[in-house]
Parts: structure tokens; sequence; C-alpha cells
């Protein structure tokens, strides 16, 4: 049976393709303000997580140039010619069999090495005098307490730039995992156990961030933001969650509101600092100040925490808070409340 010949034109054509589509592939991977990305470092954690992805990437695309260099030039000399004798068989060549095994030992080597590294870098201790953070997460929000200051809050982590923060991690259900692209890498929140990590943030900042462990349906809605702040600026915002909340005028619209939640239920759930004592939902002494509701799905503003207390569900679906039934005259004024708790 006659062997057909390969084209070396039709090759290169191939080849050129290949680079082209190649580029183009490349092109879909260029840095954008992504609000997600984890290409964009804002701490010593994602700076060693970033330079590891770029040395791993750097030795795969050796290794693919090299390989596909070695396929081509391969396939382009060896190809069959009319009246060419057979290829001589490598069988048994000790130093191919020698190559072929400490080639892949070397590139096991250049990949091992620095992730180990990596690896033994962002599971050490966090320094002395670093900031804490608790972090809770619940179906379908995350609490954040600083035991430091006292202070408990949600959907809304504050952090001063330049300063180590080492966070615990926890879950009040089930499993959650705690991610914030820009300053580390996803951590899982497991029931039963604490786990812990540690960052540096390096740029002030507003950074997004999210579960990323399918937990419920809501799990999507399971967001939060990360406010890294001039120390200046953290510490001011640390006295102000320290303060009790203001107290409304009886007679405003806010002393109005004020009266509705002492009255439908929202103290069980919700506490404010010398008003409720509740536990099973954010805390609420100072949620003026967060410019996000809901699991910071929505803005903090009168018309998204209208709707929200008008419809939970609707708004979040599977949130566990109930729908109180409120009227409009009282949304208007439980509104009023919770936007003067600054």
């Amino acid at each position: 049976m006659a062997v057909r010949k390969l084209n070396p034109a039709l090759l290169l054509r191939l080849a050129a393709g290949l680079l082209i589509l190649g580029a183009f592939a490349l092109g879909g991977c260029a840095l954008r303000d992504y609000p997600q990305s984890t290409l964009h470092p804002q701490s010593d954690y994602a700076r060693g997580i970033q330079h590891l992805l770029e040395t791993l990437v750097f030795w795969v695309v050796v290794i693919f140039v090299l390989v596909e260099a070695a396929l081509i030039v391969t396939v382009v000399r060896f190809r069959s010619r009319p009246g060419a004798l057979d290829p001589k068989p490598v069988h048994g060549n000790t130093m191919l069999e020698v190559a072929w095994t400490i080639a892949p030992a070397l590139i096991l080597a250049f990949v091992a090495v620095p992730t180990v590294l990596t690896i033994f870098k962002t599971q050490a201790k966090p320094p002395a005098g670093a900031l804490e953070v608790k972090v809770v997460g619940h179906q379908w929000w995350w609490e954040f307490q600083y035991p430091e200051y006292g202070i408990t809050t949600a959907s809304e982590m504050h952090v001063p730039v330049g300063r180590a923060v080492a966070v615990s991690l926890e879950t009040a259900d089930v499993i959650h995992s705690f991610w914030f692209p820009a300053v580390g890498g996803k951590r899982d929140l497991v029931p039963t156990r604490v786990n812990h990590m540690w960052f540096t943030p390096d740029s002030v900042g507003e950074f997004p961030g999210q579960c990323a462990e399918l937990c419920g349906v809501s799990h999507a809605n399971m967001r939060m933001k990360l406010l890294v702040q001039t120390p200046e600026d953290f510490q001011a915002w640390a006295a102000a969650q320290q303060a009790p909340p203001v107290e409304p005028d009886s007679g405003s619209l806010a002393g109005r509101g004020k009266q509705v939640y002492l009255e439908v239920g929202c103290v069980a759930c919700h506490t404010i600092q010398g008003v409720s004592p509740g536990i099973l939902g954010p805390d609420l002494t100072h949620i003026g100040t967060r410019s996000t509701i809901a699991g910071s799905i929505y803005p903090n503003d009168a018309e998204n925490m209208a709707k929200w207390l008008a419809n939970p569900q609707q708004r979040k679906p599977g949130a566990t808070m109930l729908n109180l039934g409120l009227n409009p005259d009282q949304i208007a004024a439980v509104v009023a409340y919770l936007q003067s708790l600054k």
C-alpha cells in the first residue's frame, strides 16, 4: 500500500494556523478590570500565589514549545519518502531511556519546589501585632468580629493597609468558603473546625468577595466586601463602631421606626446595642454606615431597604429573614430608623 506524502507547505500553514489560534487564546486572558480577578494581587499572600502561577505557566510554556517544536521537526524531517529505508528501531537505547526518565523528574522539581515553598509561606503563623478578625459564615451572609475592638459587623470587612490581618474562619451551619480574590486564596469554613489564614493588604480600596463553596439556594448571593483603609481611617471607623448608635427623636419618623422595630419581632433576631440582643441575624448596631445590605448584594439605600423589608425571600431566594407583613408606613419608618444607625 502506497504511503501518502506529507506536503511541507501544508505543514507550515498548519503551524502558522496554530500560532494564530494560540495568539487569540492568549488574547482572551488579557488583564482587564474584572472585579474579582485573581490577576490583580493586592496583598503579600495574593502576590505569592501570583508569582507561583507565573512561574508554573513559564515552565509549562517552555515545555509546550519544546515538545511541539520537536514534534513538527520530527514530522517534517522523518516523513515518508519514495525509496527511503525503514527507520531503525530505538528500543533498548540506554541514553534515550535515561533522558526521558530524568527530564520528567527535572520538570517535576521545577514545579514542586516553588509550590512547596509557597505552601509553607502561606501556612506560616501570622506576624506579631496582626489584626485579629473572626469570620463566621451563615446561610447566606458573613459576620465579622474584631476581638481587639469589641466590634461585630456584617457583610463588610474593614482592615488597615500595611498591617497583617489574621483571620480565623468558622461556620454557623454548612461548609462555606472565604474568598477575596484580590488578597488571598480560598479557605473553607468547616463545621466544628476553625481554619486560619493571614494576609497583609498593600493597597487602599474596595475589593469584592464571596462564598466559593456551594452552600444552598442563595450561595451565589453570599457576597461580601473588603474595605482596605489607611490606618487613620480604620481607627476612625473602629471608634465609630464602638460608640452606641444615635438615639432617634421619639417624634421623628426614625423614632416611630424604632418603636415598630421593637413591636413586630425584629428584636428576636438582630442585635442593636442597648436596644435588642438578638443573635440569629446580622448585627444592626451601625447598619447605617454600611454601603450594602442583604449579604452585600444590594446598595444600602432607602429604596432597596424598603424592598428588602417588604419581601426578603423575593429579593434573596431562601433568605431566612421572615416576612413580617409590614405595611408601607411601617416599612418607611423602620427604613428611616435603620438608616439613622450610624
